[in-house]
């Protein structure tokens, strides 16, 4: 049966780690679905170490934007996370902007084009019957930038998390390692 389960908080917020410890609760062979671009070395590590962490019972998937292109019907899959997602949106846009000088203020990307792209990708890739656990960050906590591009990618974020917390089941928001039930839908395992 289909479900969705958002996860959320800040970094280093125990976001990730609860969210393989439910998707293991839930199934012995999970999915786990990276959208991470690589972007230097310090990054590939700590892609690694998420790797090594996760052990061989996972099956892991790297994709940057097209999330419907995998079968994940009758799975639990953990999709890590929303916020990479995004940037790969915006970076990919802003590129197209830059280049060909669309956009507003200086070659920047629009952002309802770029957002109706990511929730029509959500909707298709969210009708297979699937758990479907998303991790986020919440990023509007903090002041405002005074760069364009990092306040068009704050309006993104923040719509895009709504957009998925609107659809989920469930949203949780982690602060310091404990889970805080925002949304509840059926009740979520207890992993203690």
């Amino acid at each position: 049966m289909k479900r969705i389960i958002l996860i959320t908080g800040g970094q280093r917020s125990g976001k990730s780690r609860y969210a393989e410890e439910l998707a293991l609760k839930l199934s012995n062979a999970p999915v786990y679905m990276a959208t991470a671009r690589i972007w230097d070395d310090e990054f590939r590590e700590r892609v690694d170490k998420h790797r090594q962490r996760r052990g061989s019972q996972w099956t892991s998937i790297e994709e940057e934007q097209f999330l419907s292109r995998y079968d994940v019907e009758g799975k639990v899959v953990v999709i890590d996370c929303i916020t990479l997602w995004c940037t790969n949106f915006l970076f990919n846009h802003h590129a197209a902007a830059k280049g060909g000088g669309s956009g507003k203020e200086g070659g920047l990307p629009e952002i309802e084009p770029i957002l109706k792209e990511m929730q029509v990708e959500f909707d298709l890739f969210t009708r297979q019957d699937a758990t479907f656990i998303f991790v986020t960050n919440e990023i509007g906590c903090g002041g405002v930038s005074e760069n364009a591009l990092q306040r068009r990618f704050t309006d993104l974020q923040g719509w895009m998390n709504q957009y998925v917390a609107a659809r989920a089941d469930d949203v949780v928001w982690m602060s310091c390692g404990i889970p805080v039930f925002i949304k509840q839908g059926k009740q979520l395992l207890d992993l203690k």
